[in-house]
């Protein structure tokens, strides 16, 4: 009488493959799942750097209209523009209008961008979070301000992304040295900082 073939039995490790091949499809519904999760926090509110603490009792009405900028560290769009300045303007259920120019001395022309900001943790804190293209959002945080809203330090969701603004193409004597100071210890590579040339002024020599 012919004995039945039965099937071998499979080895822990062949049975593990088959576990893990058999849930590839929940495991790929899941890392879409936290990734849709990381990227709806990030547009919802986007990361602050540790070292970070926006200004408080902040005043969103007196710090609209036109900023100079007087240094920042390069990046993007901004690399090498001159004579950079910023607006910002209030618009209907609590959003804020940007309007950024500044002079390429490469091109000879002037380079303009506009976006979008909202505040993040209510009118009165100095956190938002701006967008120039699309739904995607980077930080904004105000770290330090002058009591009259003359100038203001700016960091944004990376330690390298800064810039120090003012309402005229200087700064007041002996600030640039107390503010860089203050971004030092935040982590901020100063290293990095580019002071802006505006016209007429070159508070440091540095271009």
């Amino acid at each position: 009488m012919p004995h039945s073939q039965h099937p071998a039995p499979l080895n822990p490790t062949a049975r593990s493959s088959a576990r893990l091949q058999g849930n590839m499809p929940l495991l790929a519904v899941l890392a879409l799942g936290a990734a849709g999760a990381v990227a709806w926090y990030a547009l919802r509110r986007p990361p602050t750097p540790a070292s970070v603490i926006p200004v408080a009792d902040f005043d969103l009405e007196r710090f609209m209209g036109s900023w100079y900028e007087v240094a920042r560290i390069d990046a993007g769009e901004e690399n090498s523009l001159q004579r950079t300045q910023v607006e910002y303007v209030r618009r209907a259920r609590g959003s804020i209008q940007v309007e950024h120019r500044g002079y390429d001395p490469r091109k000879r022309e002037w380079q303009r961008s506009s976006g979008r900001a909202k505040p993040v943790l209510g009118r009165d804190v100095g956190a938002w979070k701006v967008a120039s293209f699309g739904p995607f959002y980077t930080g904004y945080h105000v770290v330090a301000l002058d009591p009259k809203y003359r100038w203001a330090m700016v960091i944004g969701s990376q330690l390298d992304q800064f810039w120090i603004l003012s309402r005229t193409p200087f700064l007041p004597a002996g600030l640039e040295e107390r503010l860089l100071h203050q971004a030092r210890n935040l982590g901020v590579p100063i290293d990095q900082v580019q002071w802006v040339h505006q016209d007429g002024v070159n508070p440091t020599g540095s271009y």
